[in-house]
């Protein structure tokens, strides 16, 4: 039988704030494709990067043909959060894309509601991994192509048939280094793994 106290909790708890909800997303993709970038436009605090300067030891293990100035690279992870509105805040993890730090992607990815795929379109087949990765163990993902200077430019069916992606993988352009276009590939990535989730229920 509730008490008179019980009874009054309900009424108290509905006048305060509700918490946000907090949401995993990963950030993948290949060497030098802007994983660590994105996480630093978007986080709205400093955000915790694992980067180490690449030395000679690297030669002959990291490609880094068409990122030959790249000087630093992400050993561990990037973790960054950004609060889409007032009731939902993200969480960034941006996994290393050597092939040799792959075995702690299952770590970093657990518990994502999804993923964000970069792609370079200089080094397409990099993502393939990502995308495997991801298709594999059926977490949703967007393809978000990063705008590089000098990067020729495709048509996004284009890429999409390159990656041979399944007619509901979103892709799409960002600039890495732009807010307003990294947010939107975030939004973008939230709608698509909760339309996902309301097929899967259906």
């Amino acid at each position: 039988m509730r008490s008179d106290r019980d009874a009054g909790r309900p009424a108290r708890d509905a006048g305060r704030p509700k918490l946000p909800t907090a949401v995993k997303i990963v950030i993948a993709g290949g060497f030098g494709v802007g994983k660590t970038t994105m996480v630093g436009t978007v986080s709205e605090t400093t955000p915790l990067r694992t980067e180490e300067i690449l030395t000679d030891r690297g030669v002959g293990v990291d490609d880094t043909s068409g990122v030959e100035t790249k000087d630093t690279t992400t050993v561990a992870m990037d973790f960054g959060r950004i609060t889409i509105r007032g009731d939902l805040v993200l969480y960034l993890f941006g996994t290393p894309g050597q092939e040799r730090f792959w075995f702690m992607w299952d770590e970093v990815s657990r518990g994502a509601l999804g993923a964000v795929v970069l792609a370079d379109t200089r080094r397409l087949a990099d993502c393939f991994p990502s995308v495997d990765y991801f298709e594999r163990r059926k977490v949703p993902f967007v393809v978000a192509v990063n705008c590089f200077e000098g990067a020729q430019r495709y048509e996004l069916e284009e890429i999409k048939m390159a990656l041979n992606l399944g007619t509901d993988v979103p892709v799409m352009l960002c600039d890495a280094r732009e807010l307003k276009s990294c947010k939107q590939v975030l939004i973008e990535m939230v709608q698509h793994a909760m339309s996902q989730r309301v097929l899967v229920k259906s």
